[in-house]
């Protein structure tokens, strides 16, 4: 499979970016998609924030979609790509909006939302109307099971390409005991928020199979997501010398600050939500040095596959991209490699297309930037975790 990728990036050719798609919705929801000579052209759609305070991942979502999508059109293999993106503001009900957009579109693959709460509104529709999807960051296990609590209610059409909120947990405090990093942690997490709460849930239970000793658990909500004064004291106090943060980059952001002006120095450890913070506006990024990611993606890696597609990357958005850039990426590649396998033509309904790509992802296995990944028939993914540190104001791999 490197081979392959390898082979592709080396025929990638610059092309010029322009804007979401506005496409016209194909009328019966085929999949020649309007294609000449023989290449069958698939719509693909989705949404994330690329508007408001988590913004930073919907676009890098779009960015690494579209670099694949770009990279793959223009390989003349017999599949293109329609490709359209729709902001979502990190809110359900505009999410749900958003898939209608999609749907009128001619929608035929999703990388349903960026984001948790989002999938999961979603999740719902794309089993109803039989559309295949994968999200790359939407690890909640809401977003592919209609009950959490009944593992048999799984959607069946709905993936993930990262892994899951549970496992984030638990591979979190095992990590931190397996690398000696602390005895006594502290975990601070919003409450009020599915992706914080169910990472905080399993790591508790993490905790107490390895051996750690939570000394302290503080909690927050929307309503009280500026002021961490008494969670950053209490850690303290309380003689924490590693805080856990299962959340998003922003309330971390915080956390950290009012820890410096506290002269508290523990050791911090968050998961992939907290991918972004070195990009955060108007953050002191010294104040995240020695900082470690729970994460399947780091951008200092050294196979040539990951290498070339931070290349590509920087030289086309003259950045360096996060993990929700590399999942999206990796999104699209892995539908490409199901397009392949299943020998997917043109005339296919969406419910033959949804059929043949779940039969293709639950038996393959996809070889990306974020690891090797194969998927079981609940959509959840099986790959390897590593952590990332951040070092001189960059992420490197341990």
């Amino acid at each position: 499979m490197k081979k392959f990728l390898m082979a592709v990036l080396s025929l990638f050719m610059v092309m010029t970016l322009i804007g979401c798609s506005n496409s016209t919705p194909s009328d019966g929801g085929n999949t020649d998609g309007g294609s000449e000579d023989g290449i069958v052209t698939i719509k693909l759609g989705g949404s994330g924030p690329t508007s408001g305070g988590a913004a930073v991942y919907g676009q890098a979502v779009y960015n690494g979609a579209l670099l694949a999508v770009n990279e793959i059109n223009a390989l003349n293999s017999g599949f293109k790509f329609d490709f359209r993106f729709e902001d979502d503001a990190h809110d359900p009900e505009k999410a749900v909006s958003a898939y209608g957009a999609l749907k009128d579109w001619g929608m035929q693959l999703s990388l349903s939302c960026t984001t948790s709460g989002p999938a999961a509104a979603v999740s719902p529709m794309l089993a109803e109307d039989k559309i295949f999807a994968i999200t790359p960051s939407g690890s909640n296990p809401a977003v592919t099971f209609a009950d959490i609590l009944d593992p048999t209610s799984y959607f069946g059409n709905v993936f993930q390409m990262c892994f899951t909120d549970p496992s984030q947990g638990e591979l979190s405090a095992q990590y931190i005991k397996e690398h000696n990093l602390a005895t006594n942690v502290a975990v601070i997490y919003k409450n009020d928020d599915n992706y914080s709460k169910g990472i905080y849930d399993t790591f508790v239970e993490g905790a107490n199979e390895y051996g750690l000793n939570i000394v302290y658990t503080g909690t927050f909500d929307d309503s009280s997501a500026t002021d961490f004064s008494v969670q950053v004291s209490e850690a303290n106090k309380n003689g924490a010398d590693l805080v856990f943060l299962p959340m998003y980059y922003e309330p971390a952001a915080l956390i950290m600050d009012r820890a410096n002006k506290d002269g508290y120095k523990p050791i911090f450890f968050g998961v992939d939500g907290m991918d972004g913070i070195l990009t955060l506006a108007g953050f002191d990024t010294s104040l995240a040095e020695g900082t470690y990611l729970l994460t399947p993606f780091s951008a200092d890696a050294k196979d040539d596959f990951t290498a070339n597609f931070v290349k590509n990357f920087k030289e086309q958005y003259g950045e360096t991209p996060i993990q929700f850039a590399a999942d999206a990426y990796d999104c699209v590649y892995a539908i490409y490699q199901a397009l392949q396998n299943a020998k997917v033509t043109g005339g296919m309904s969406n419910e033959e297309l949804c059929d043949a790509m779940v039969k293709e992802f639950t038996s393959m296995t996809f070889t990306g930037t974020t690891g090797t990944s194969k998927w079981e028939v609940t959509g959840e993914v099986s790959k390897s975790p590593m952590a990332v540190r951040i070092e001189n104001g960059v992420y490197v791999g341990q």
